[in-house]
């Protein structure tokens, strides 16, 4: 029997060599995995052909308006992959046409996100410093929030995670930072998007409200005309995103730990999150949680690459000390170790 490494650097090590040594016999076994730029591409085409085709379906009154937002979710999950594998200059990387033609249509294919260029700063800072509090991406995501109604809202919207985290901020000067880095990072998609969804759902509650006052609005054929817009808009890519994204920063913000987390050390960055009971989640964040905690041990692997390295990552991830399922991280907000209370002798020391 081999002895398990003494240290997290033996560990992820060894993690990280059984993983790639898997992925390489994959790729020798179907040598179509060996064409990296032809797959991402083709899998972009299939995407957006995708959500076009639903949006079409649903023109035409073939599809369902929740059929429609529902396959759109999933095509946009694809997405969103492949902007993660862009930005760790995936494919293309010699190529700056095709590559930034790419981060450009993955942004449109989600406007709900924040400009992929800004991102990749963010993101290749979260690899460095994962679970400390400098690391933005996961922290504007909620990671670290004690949970409660507040990151409810801040899971699911991104402007309103802006908004609270203004409230919150100590100083004038703090709100100013907060408020230049979501109009400079959202700008135009996001902007468009999240302002798109706020009048929809403006609207709809004030008709609900006077309908249910007994003095229901009589709305100019204009306001219906552009409504009827914001309505197909809504549900062929806003609302799809809404749904995405709170699928994906409730799975992400809650399989990344913080606070507590040595620096550097791998083993203690993230869990495998994959219950049965998350799955309607993980199907509009392509399966997140079960294998984004292997991109963390072999970062330039595709995420398709990690989908089918999944079963024997796992068995090395746990024999390695990787945590899985560990559902008291939502109590913990986050946090690796459990807080300790306060003994008597402790508190009246304090007091």
């Amino acid at each position: 029997m081999t002895p398990t490494p003494a240290t997290h650097q033996q560990r992820s090590a060894h993690i990280r060599a059984v993983v790639m040594t898997r992925g390489d016999e994959l790729r020798r076994r179907y040598p179509i995995l060996q064409h990296q730029d032809a797959l991402g591409a083709g899998i972009l085409v299939f995407a957006l052909a995708g959500m076009l085709g639903s949006a079409w379906l649903y023109a035409e009154g073939a599809i369902a308006w929740w059929a429609c937002l529902l396959a759109n979710a999933f095509f946009a999950s694809l997405t969103h992959e492949l902007e993660h594998d862009l930005i760790h200059s995936m494919y293309f990387r010699k190529q700056r046409v095709p590559h930034n033609l790419m981060m450009a249509l993955v942004w449109l294919a989600r406007p709900s996100t924040i400009n992929p260029w800004i991102r990749r700063h963010l993101h290749l800072n979260h690899h460095k410093v994962s679970g400390t509090e400098t690391d933005l991406e996961e922290r504007a995501i909620t990671n670290g929030e004690p949970w409660g109604f507040a990151r409810l809202l801040m899971v699911g919207d991104n402007l309103m995670s802006s908004l609270i985290r203004f409230l919150r901020a100590p100083t004038w000067e703090r709100r100013k930072m907060i408020v230049s880095r979501t109009l400079v990072g959202y700008a135009p998609l996001g902007l468009l998007n999240w302002g798109t969804w706020y009048v929809f759902l403006g609207f709809h509650l004030i008709d609900f409200v006077a309908s249910v006052a007994g003095a229901p609005i009589t709305w100019s054929a204009t306001t219906l005309v552009v409504m009827d817009g914001v309505t197909f808009a809504v549900v062929v890519l806003v609302g799809p995103n809404v749904l995405r994204t709170f699928c994906l920063h409730f799975v992400s913000s809650n399989m990344h730990y913080y606070g507590d987390v040595e620096l550097g050390n791998v083993i203690q960055q993230t869990q495998v999150l994959n219950p049965w009971w998350l799955w309607p989640l993980q199907a509009f964040c392509f399966n997140f949680g079960s294998t984004h905690g292997i991109h963390h041990f072999v970062v330039k692997e595709p995420f398709y690459i990690r989908q089918l390295t999944a079963p024997v990552a796992h068995k090395v991830m746990r024999e390695m000390g990787v945590r899985f399922n560990d559902f008291g991280t939502f109590a913990r907000a986050n946090r690796w170790r459990a807080q300790e209370k306060p003994t008597s002798a402790t508190t009246q020391q304090v007091a």
